[in-house]
């Protein structure tokens, strides 16, 4: 099930990046007392209570500015709200209300989207506090008094937040059909590959990068299987900014990542491997999803009996942090290994839904303490107790150990090699939590 889309809207300088850091527990966004520091939309996975979701932070919104960053930020920022599930409508309360304020709740109140309005920098309610009611004036709802700077007021804020995110998830749960997210650099054949999986010219194929702009489903039939295609907008590199994602097409790409079991990157093989590639990886990486690899166009690469090898090192090299991501060579435009690569989306799906039993995860624990005793630190050793698999999509592994702290990273990793050693695991992360024993 895909996480709901939280966006946090309002003019320049209100304080959304520091709202945005305070929920996403790390700087992540620029802070600066400078209108307009913020130009790309960045977004986080925020827990609150029982709920997952995405926040999306946005520049401010200038109403009325020509100026062409401006502009570009105000675009964005409505993009943002065509998006989101839930709209935070940042304002200042040492600013007050101003015309700027009531010309974004009128954007807002035609997105007909739930709004929650969070009146910010309210450090002291006693100074502060009958300024809020002033924010009345909007008619966009019931203001609540935060202090992002602070952390005060964020609960009531969030409780109101989550109140309208979607319940009737019943269908998307039971749909039990693949989703393949088809992700890349705009025009290295995304839609084309679409095209060619079902047969027919279904998705706009063209030159322009950026032809797709949303994200699109498609239902096929393989072999008496459904499956649902999501193709994205592209990303592609701002012309001045040294691989910087495209802001207007990241939060179409993280929506439909979420919304997909596993993801297809596509890359060019005339371009190589690029940063910009491990870029757009890191999306469907960071959201748990199963990878494949699809380098396309690979007709049209000059080759010898070391081509595939020398292209399969760079890919690993760049995209390190994926090494369980399956590598395919295809040519949407000859159908080259197309076939292959419905038999490979089958098995990561699968492998991305494996469960394993917990006496069999056990026991290869045991194995690999034995093989490679667990690290010390000032004489205290580190035990392993017990290992259970808790969730798929990704597999995700629970250990009970003796003390967290005495648990490397590099011995998780360890374990991590001797499971799929056993089981392999083809093409899909897995997770894993340390817990004390006795913590829930």
């Amino acid at each position: 099930m895909s996480r709901p889309i939280v966006a946090i809207v309002g003019r320049p300088n209100v304080g959304k990046s520091t709202l945005f850091n305070a929920l996403a527990g790390s700087r992540i966004s620029i802070v600066k007392d400078t209108p307009g520091i913020t130009r790309d939309r960045i977004y986080a996975e925020v827990s609150w209570l029982d709920h997952n979701f995405t926040l999306i932070d946005t520049g401010g919104i200038e109403p009325d500015s020509s100026d062409v960053i401006l502009s570009q930020m105000r675009d964005q920022a409505r993009l943002a709200i065509d998006n989101a599930d839930v709209i935070i409508f940042m304002t200042d309360v040492r600013q007050g209300l101003n015309d700027s304020d009531q010309k974004v709740a009128d954007m807002l109140r035609r997105s007909r989207k739930p709004v929650v309005l969070a009146v910010n920098k309210v450090d002291d309610i006693k100074k502060f506090g009958n300024d809020v009611y002033e924010f009345y004036n909007l008619g966009i709802g019931e203001p609540y008094p935060i202090s992002s700077s602070n952390r005060m007021g964020l609960g009531d804020m969030l409780d109101e937040v989550t109140a309208h995110f979607p319940k009737d998830t019943e269908n998307e749960e039971e749909d039990e059909r693949p989703r393949i997210a088809v992700i890349g650099k705009p025009n290295v054949g995304k839609s084309s590959i679409i095209n060619r999986l079902i047969g027919e010219n279904r998705v706009i194929v063209s030159d322009i990068p950026g032809t797709t702009r949303d994200a699109v489903d498609t239902y096929v039939i393989h072999n008496d299987r459904e499956y649902i295609f999501i193709d994205t907008a592209g990303l592609r590199r701002k012309k001045n900014v040294k691989e910087d994602l495209e802001h207007y097409m990241v939060l179409r790409t993280v929506a439909a990542v979420e919304r997909a079991d596993i993801s297809v990157l596509v890359i060019d093989a005339t371009e190589g491997v690029t940063e910009q590639d491990a870029k757009i990886a890191g999306i469907a990486h960071d959201a748990g999803k199963g990878v494949i690899i699809a380098v396309n166009k690979w007709d049209a690469v000059e080759k010898n009996d070391k081509t595939v090898y020398e292209y399969e090192k760079k890919i690993r090299n760049t995209l390190s942090f994926m090494p369980y991501a399956e590598i395919i060579f295809i040519s949407a435009s000859t159908g080259q290994r197309m076939n292959k690569l419905y038999e490979l989306i089958d098995t990561v799906v699968s492998n991305n839904s494996m469960r394993i039993q917990t006496g069999v995860l056990n026991e290869i624990m045991t194995e690999a303490v034995a093989l490679n005793q667990p690290p010390t630190d000032k004489g205290k050793r580190l035990k392993l107790f017990y290992m259970t698999q808790v969730a798929v999509k990704p597999p995700t592994f629970v250990i009970f150990v003796n003390d967290r702290e005495l648990m490397h990273f590099s011995y998780t990793r360890y374990i991590e090699n001797k499971i799929r050693e056993a089981f392999i695991f083809k093409g899909t992360p897995l997770k894993f939590i340390i817990r004390e024993r006795g913590e829930k």
